[in-house]
């Protein structure tokens, strides 16, 4: 922060969670000047300027789901200094209508989010990215910062010399994630299905993402949890938009625990209480397995992050790599198969494997909290009867008798916070989100829901004291907060079922 606010390029790469948006937002927001956000995503960049909006800093989007009548709207706010931080694809940043009005704006610096994306090194590489190199020329005086989550040295390097920065200060966070359990697990198909049960019913009263490897494989996962009782709901690229973020909507408000998705789905997703990663094919890379599974304990409290992988999966990446026609590309695909492989296959500590791929030198050998450190919970214990054993049904993925009403409503413990209330106040939640067509999370983090669920505030300043709660977010939500906590203590329960019909 100091180092933007100073006038300094800078490179940060932070595990994700770990704070790499704060770093950009209140120093836009104490520099009076705008700060133009470059990122890929524009889910993420609606989220994030909602999120703005709800404590009162003015945000705005620019990309192609913007009208063309809002964005001169828009332009010409930006062009008088009425936004703190403005968001920007980098398709959009690349045409040169852009750059000539981003003249008249006030600019603070650049923030370019997913800067992994500008090397072709990377994981996720976009040409688009590569245009970026053009802030440099076109504003020689305005300092860039470059943030991402998952970068080798190799990258790093990249990202700073095609955005040219000039002597950037860099902030290089640990890629040692310890509240994270990795457990790999090379397995059969129909063992694969098993330990997805197992693993499921052991984190049945928590939110969870299932990564599969395709669209078929996506909607057969589903429909296989929901045969087992399990509710689930599905993410892909095929999907209709609204589909994909009513989807979206509903794990992020609890309706539904289980996400089974394709890596379409993940990138700025801002879900603290993911207690489990479960992936069910090999990763293309280290970087995308880290990225992905990093979604899980993002509050800091244990997670699993579970790899279920099959040989048959070596042999499809492995297929698809020889398909590149591209000779450069198809030696950084091989370069990332073998790393990948090493990894599942490593007798070695997992956390410690990842962090030495980063660059990272570590002091430990061991790290209590891996399957080859010992680390091996009773239901990943290696058995080889499962193998051809057909899954049970008998289990349900919701706490048994009457104490629920809909199958997957499962009461989440909450550090001593009234379980009742919490459902009451997230039903309160969910629907003041639809009201303002903003993701549940905009509203009230799950972090504080439950501290609003034990202080249950009655007055402004009270409610102030509430962990996420400013000026602005107590006056919108204060006097609709104390009224269900009143309706609350006048018996009122949560009565809301989920919409079966809309399960995917």
């Amino acid at each position: 922060m100091h180092s933007l606010l100073n006038g300094h390029d800078t490179c940060v790469v932070m595990p994700t969670g770990g704070g790499k948006s704060l770093c950009y937002q209140l120093p836009a927001l104490l520099s009076k000047k705008t700060a133009i956000v470059v990122s890929p995503l524009i889910a993420l960049m609606q989220d994030q300027a909602a999120q703005l909006d709800q404590m009162g800093i003015s945000a705005a989007v620019l990309n192609s789901s913007v009208s063309a009548e809002k964005q001169s709207l828009l332009i010409d706010k930006a062009r008088k200094n009425e936004y703190r931080l403005l968001y920007v694809s980098p398709e959009r940043l690349a045409r040169a209508d852009t750059m000539d009005w981003l003249r008249q704006v006030p600019i603070a610096f650049f923030a370019v989010d997913e800067a992994h994306c500008i090397s072709e090194w990377g994981h996720e590489f976009r040409p688009e990215y590569r245009q970026l190199k053009r802030l440099r020329t076109s504003f020689p005086n305005r300092p860039i910062a470059a943030f991402t989550a998952s970068a080798t040295q190799r990258v790093r390097h990249d990202i700073l010399n095609q955005l040219q920065l000039r002597d950037p200060d860099k902030y290089i966070a640990s890629f040692h994630r310890p509240n994270l359990r990795y457990l790999v697990r090379e397995c059969s198909g129909a063992e694969q299905q098993e330990l997805l049960l197992a693993g499921l019913r052991e984190h049945r009263q928590s939110s969870v993402i299932v990564y599969a490897p395709t669209i078929d494989a996506v909607n057969f996962t589903v429909n296989f949890l929901e045969s087992e009782r399990i509710p689930a709901i599905a993410y892909h690229g095929k999907m209709e938009a609204d589909e994909r973020r009513r989807n979206q909507e509903r794990w992020m408000a609890d309706e539904v625990r289980v996400m089974v998705g394709t890596i379409a789905f993940g990138l700025g997703i801002n879900k603290a209480t993911v207690r489990a990663v479960i992936h069910l094919s090999l990763p293309k890379s280290i970087e995308q397995y880290y990225q992905e599974a990093g979604r899980a304990g993002r509050d800091g409290l244990p997670a699993d992050c579970i790899l279920l992988w099959q040989k048959r999966d070596a042999g499809l990446l492995a297929y698809f790599i020889e398909q590149v026609s591209d000779q450069a590309e198809k030696e950084r695909s091989w370069e990332r198969y073998h790393t990948i492989r090493n990894f599942v296959e490593a007798k070695a500590c997992r956390h410690r494997y990842i962090c030495s791929h980063f660059g990272e030198r570590t002091k430990w050998e061991t790290c209590e909290s891996c399957d080859v450190c010992g680390v091996l919970p009773e239901w990943l214990g290696r058995n080889e009867s499962r193998a051809g054993r057909k899954p049970r049904s008998s289990r349900s993925f919701s706490v048994p008798s009457a104490e629920r009403s809909a199958p997957d409503q499962v009461q989440i413990g909450t550090g001593g916070a009234d379980s009742e209330l919490r459902e009451y106040i997230r039903e309160w939640r969910r629907e003041a989100a639809k009201q303002q067509k903003v993701s549940a999370f905009v509203v009230m983090h799950d972090s504080s829901l439950d501290e609003l669920c034990r202080v249950q505030p009655l007055t402004i300043p009270q409610l102030l004291q509430v962990h996420g709660f400013g000026q602005r977010k107590a006056s919108i939500y204060g006097e609709q907060i104390f009224a269900a906590l009143k309706r609350f203590r006048g018996g009122a329960r949560a009565v809301t079922a989920p919409d079966k019909n809309n399960s995917r």
